[in-house]
């Protein structure tokens, strides 16, 4: 069992940051990548950013400059520091963990951004 716990969400004007945080426990052996996914309402779930365990990262066109992914592979956690944000950018932001022992999704963080 795995266990990933999000926090940061919020609502924030356009044009403003916020700073989302996943931290992965329980049965956990050789992560291979931690990623953000984002799900609008009436939309499917998406791919924000994703970093492997050997630093590689890569961004949907949409965030790119905007978005940094970043862990700390010591404790197991990613980070998703958001900038500049959109309206479009607002939907409920979850966390992925792809390991050996399997892939993991947390509850998911709601990010509003208000025009």
């Amino acid at each position: 069992q795995v266990q990933l716990v999000e926090s940061g969400g919020g609502l924030v004007q356009a044009g403003g940051s916020l700073r989302l945080s996943c931290a992965a426990s329980g049965r956990i052996l050789n992560i291979y990548a931690m990623g953000w996914y984002r799900q609008a309402p009436g939309k499917q779930r998406e791919l924000v950013a994703v970093i492997t365990s050997g630093g590689s990262t890569n961004y949907a066109d949409s965030v790119k400059g905007r978005f940094t992914i970043s862990r700390d592979s010591a404790k197991n956690t990613v980070y998703l520091q958001m900038t500049s944000l959109k309206p479009e950018d607002t939907a409920v932001y979850y966390c992925n963990v792809d390991q050996f022992l399997g892939n993991s999704w947390g509850q998911g963080t709601q990010v509003t951004v208000s025009s």
